[in-house]
């Protein structure tokens, strides 16, 4: 249909004769919807299905205003693929099933009034991709790891926002268990339309202690669907009972042509998308020499991934750029409830920032927590006018250096013996002693060349 597709505001407002499933109205392909199917399952390597077809999926619930859901079942737009999670630090690789292209169903509102259930059709229609993995994944935490990587891909690839508060990514949870040592899956049971990451994991725990516990009693698992609450943290509310593919009664959706996607067609798709973030973790790591827990960090959105790329383009400092965005710049937004779209300050005068520290002007400790904050108010001067300003860069004058190492020397005489009967770990203290003396103005370098020598 045609409907806005968005979040919020009143029910049943985002809806035409199309969603309501009025008799004689045509639903059309949304050539979107395609584009982003393929390009999700390009970037999981799933194999594109070239000659598809839309299916009908019968069953009546009142949020699903014609009776039946427009989805894929016989031949889906993507098949197979993988999702690669790391578990304790090691990779594991979680197999797909496919990706459906399918449309979303009304919502059933069951707590606004005590005596009836509400439905708003505002979502009704609105294009979904479904992916289903095979039964690869062991514990809620790794179901946790995949959420997570699928959010972040999604948002890569500008397929979702990957919002689970807002219903524009959901989970649905099949959750079986079988002894150690056997092969042969339990009955299952799903949790439908899970909205939270921490709640598809604790869903998924709570209905594998419930299984045990049945089964520890000698009961039978019952294939049904059940809800999660997740107040009381439990599965025990059944919603309906077995259901298989053919109680769905499937077939071909006459109203919608078959779709084939040509070669030229992928590789287009293929040519369009961004680098993703397994492509820049190695980049970072390999090319650039970053740690994988500051590769990590920058990779988690693109926005942020995109912002270093800027950055180290302007300074080409790899470990220095990460360093500013990991630390002050990370704190800096947190503390103000921002994002790096949110701010406005230059990236030039970043880079700036970056070489002050580099060209050894203005120590990483004083720039971070001191430069730091007064530049951002004060964008039409550079990093080093600042710092300038409030007195804060360091000297590497001799006969400045000379006084103040004189100084400790003379007020630490215990400290001095020590380290000239063999204690050398002690000149960062003296390091610190000339730092504190001089307020952060001293060269490093140049500070502990001549301490060396003055200490013998």
């Amino acid at each position: 249909c045609t409907d806005e597709n968005g979040f919020g505001g009143e029910g049943n407002l985002r809806i035409s004769p199309v969603s309501l499933g009025y008799p004689g109205t045509l639903p059309v392909p949304n050539t979107s919807h395609v584009e982003k199917a393929v390009r999700l399952g390009l970037a999981l390597g799933c194999e594109i299905n070239r000659d598809m077809f839309f299916d009908r999926k019968n069953y009546n619930y009142a949020d699903l205003p014609k009776g039946y859901q427009i989805t894929q079942d016989a031949e889906p737009v993507c098949l197979g693929g993988e999702i690669v999670i790391k578990p304790d630090g090691k990779e594991k690789r979680i197999r797909l099933t496919r990706i459906h292209m399918e449309e979303d169903a009304g919502k059933s509102i069951h707590d606004q009034d005590p005596d009836w259930s509400k439905i708003d059709l505002n979502r009704a229609g609105t294009p979904l991709l479904e992916i289903v993995t095979e039964p690869d994944i062991r514990s809620g935490e790794e179901a946790l790891l995949v959420m997570d990587e699928i959010r972040r891909l999604v948002r890569y690839l500008d397929v979702s926002d990957g919002n689970m508060e807002q219903g524009s990514m959901r989970c649905d949870c099949n959750i079986s268990i079988r002894k150690v040592g056997e092969s042969t899956f339990g009955t299952r049971c799903e949790i439908k339309n899970v909205n939270s990451m921490r709640n598809a994991k604790n869903a998924i725990e709570a209905e594998a202690a419930r299984q045990r516990a049945l089964l520890a009693k000698g009961g039978e698992i019952q294939q049904q669907t059940r809800a999660y609450d997740p107040v009381d943290n439990h599965t025990n509310v059944v919603l309906r009972d077995k259901e298989d593919a053919h109680d769905y009664r499937y077939f071909p959706e006459p109203d919608m042509l078959p779709i084939q996607l040509s070669e030229d067609y992928i590789e287009k798709v293929r040519e369009k998308m961004p680098a993703l973030p397994k492509e820049l973790f190695l980049q970072f790591t390999k090319e650039f020499g970053l740690s994988e827990y500051d590769a990590n960090i920058l990779v988690e959105e693109k926005e942020t991934a995109d912002f270093y790329l800027d950055l180290v383009a302007l300074s080409g400092k790899h470990k220095a750029c990460a360093n500013l965005m990991n630390n002050p710049l990370r704190s800096y937004l947190n503390d103000n409830d921002l994002s790096l779209g949110d701010l406005d300050y230059p990236k030039e005068r970043l880079s700036q920032f970056v070489d002050l520290i580099e060209a050894g002007k203005v120590s990483a400790a004083i720039a971070y927590q001191r430069v730091f904050p007064a530049m951002l108010k004060q964008a039409d001067k550079t990093p080093e006018q600042v710092a300038q300003a409030m007195n804060l860069i360091q000297s590497g004058d001799a006969d400045f250096l000379a006084e103040i190492i004189d100084k400790v020397i003379a007020d630490n005489p215990n400290e001095v013996e020590r380290y000239r009967k063999g204690k050398k770990n002690l000149l960062g203290f003296f390091m610190g002693q000339v730092m504190k003396l001089s307020k952060g103005k001293a060269a490093p370098k140049e500070t502990q060349k001549l301490l060396r020598e003055k200490l013998g």
